[in-house]
């Protein structure tokens, strides 16, 4: 499953590496990361890395195949 989750703001390079197994773009005062997920339980840690890191997730989506 491929996934987007849209942070607000721009992520520094070091918040960035905190996702290695996404991808980043900076757009329009966001940070779209996306990328593949492996399964649910890697999707909730995801989430879980962004609320320990005080990220503001704007938008989380599933991506068509």
């Amino acid at each position: 499953m491929r996934y987007e989750i849209r942070v607000e703001g721009h992520m520094s390079e070091p918040l960035t590496s905190a996702f290695p197994e996404l991808e980043h773009v900076v757009m329009s005062g966001q940070t779209i990361m996306f990328g593949d997920v492996v399964d649910e339980a890697h999707l909730y840690g995801l989430l879980a890395r962004c609320q320990s890191l005080g990220l503001r997730v704007l938008e989380m989506r599933q991506l068509p195949e």
